[in-house]
């Protein structure tokens, strides 16, 4: 009898172990110019990084790709930039963080021809990443369509997920698809609302 307690209690013991480890959620926060609404989702579009970012870098592209799959999937056609009615405007950063540290909170909003998060119609988003003995992997993917003619904002939106730096979740390429397919979740998403989508 004393050994099958003990049994179940290392048995509970470790499925609490599992559960504490297991991914936490993307946080998502999108903006959208409600009179644009008839616009995403169709048309032509070329995806490019930010700029102030690094468009040759190689831990861009798999991100960049991982935004193109979901933009197709939705109903774009990517061309070249010349072709784009739309373009899609890719900022990243990758971070390793330890227990007990906190990320400060961003902002998110249309800003115009600004493209800027920032733009004071956002909300603040507070990533805690601490509450695991090991290193982090935080991703921090924000995403502006623009229309290319005007240079406005038609919509935008930031995804933080962070991950135990051990989980295939940290590897990049899962990484950039898990962070892309929450971005673009139910796209466009609700008009200035943070939701978290689950990991599987």
């Amino acid at each position: 009898m004393k050994f099958a307690k003990l049994a179940a209690l290392a048995l509970g013991t470790a499925t609490l172990a599992a559960c504490a480890t297991a991914p936490g959620p993307v946080e998502v926060t999108r903006f959208h110019d409600a009179s644009a609404l008839s616009r995403l989702g169709n048309g032509t579009i070329f995806i490019e990084a930010a700029p102030g970012e690094d468009a040759s870098g190689l831990e861009m592209a798999p991100y960049k790709a991982a935004i193109a799959r979901q933009l197709t999937a939705l109903g774009y056609r990517e061309t070249t930039r010349a072709q784009a009615d739309q373009i899609a405007q890719v900022s990243l950063d990758r971070y390793k963080s330890r227990e007990g540290d906190r990320r400060g909170p961003v902002s998110v909003g249309v800003g115009g021809s600004t493209g800027s998060y920032g733009s004071g119609l956002g909300v603040g988003v507070g990533l805690n990443l601490g509450g695991g003995a090991k290193d982090k992997v935080g991703t921090d993917l924000a995403v502006a369509i623009k229309d290319k003619a005007s240079g406005n904002n038609l919509w935008e939106g930031r995804a933080q997920f962070a991950v135990a730096e051990n989980s295939d979740l940290a590897r990049t390429e899962a990484n950039a698809q898990t962070v892309a397919s929450a971005l673009f979740r139910e796209f466009p998403g609700g008009n200035g609302e943070t939701v978290e989508v689950g990991v599987k």
